[in-house]
């Protein structure tokens, strides 16, 4: 058996949601996360920022476009000890300006990933996985990077079947 770990950036209050700006209290990316959490073991950690985006959308994403084209890595709260344990890592993050929030950089820079399998998951309003899949292939040049999911953050109540689809795909991958 595998041990696995689900690492996320998520964030909640001002968001958009195909064409309008809503607020909301769990961010997309989370509630993807709790629905892979119920349906499969793994530890879960999140990717926090000592100084978190603005909670007014248009402000966060000016702030996120800063660090992409400063190509900031922003310190994070907390990162686990080790990842030594895993062999495993689901990756899950929105798709802000093209790829990954620069907190994942940050994440991603603090470990060796060699020999471990990364699935990564992007929420986004219709702009997909972006460049972030070789964006992880860059930063973890020695892990295998399986094909992401790409998913609508204003769907993703509705993904569990999605969501089941893939990691039974990915799961059969480590059996062939």
């Amino acid at each position: 058996m595998t041990k696995k770990l689900i690492a996320y950036f998520s964030r909640a209050d001002e968001n958009y949601f195909g064409g309008a700006i809503r607020y909301i209290e769990v961010g997309n990316t989370e509630i993807v996360v709790n629905k892979i959490a119920e349906m499969m073991e793994a530890d879960i950690f999140k990717i926090e920022m000592k100084t978190p985006y603005s909670k007014e959308y248009k402000a966060c994403i000016e702030e996120a476009k800063i660090h992409k084209f400063e190509d900031k890595r922003p310190e994070l709260v907390s990162i686990p000890d080790s990842v030594d344990e895993y062999d495993t890592l689901i990756l899950a993050y929105p798709n802000y300006w093209g790829t990954m929030p620069m907190a994942v950089f940050t994440f991603l820079d603090a470990f060796d990933f060699s020999g471990k399998t990364i699935l990564p998951i992007c929420t986004n309003e219709g702009s997909g996985m972006g460049i972030s899949e070789n964006d992880i292939r860059k930063l973890c040049p020695n892990s295998k990077v399986e094909k992401g999911l790409s998913l609508i953050g204003s769907e993703v109540e509705n993904s569990d079947k999605e969501i089941e689809n893939w990691l039974k795909v990915n799961e059969n991958k480590k059996t062939r």
